[in-house]
């Protein structure tokens, strides 16, 4: 039964998987957008946008949840910059662009930036 089962396996053990999701987080708030599998950009979408709305509320309790799942660069760069740009919308702070498909394995390949 696949109760409470959330997420993808991306086809690793969950140690590595954590990483993978943790450098791409840090990849996409470092460089504002980043070209990866559709399956990674929509794994990583909701758990960056939970970030950047929690970054829109500068307090110190804050910046330790954040520094918990990203780099202390990525959290400075998430709070001073990216948080407060988004403070008024919602939500929806990504948009996901499909690519086609990667030449060596036909992988449908995606673009995920910040609106």
């Amino acid at each position: 039964m696949k109760h409470q089962s959330k997420g993808r396996k991306l086809g690793r053990k969950t140690n590595p998987r954590k990483a993978l999701r943790k450098s791409l987080m840090e990849s996409l708030v470092e460089h504002g957008k980043i070209k990866t599998t559709e399956a990674k950009a929509k794994e990583i979408r909701p758990k960056i946008e939970k970030l950047v709305t929690k970054a829109g509320k500068d307090t110190l309790a804050t910046r330790r949840l954040l520094a918990r799942q990203l780099s202390s660069k990525s959290v400075k760069k998430i709070m001073e910059e990216i948080g407060p740009k988004y403070v008024d919308r919602k939500g929806g702070y990504t948009r996901i662009i499909k690519m086609g498909t990667r030449k060596g394995d036909a992988s449908p390949m995606a673009v995920i930036e910040f609106v």
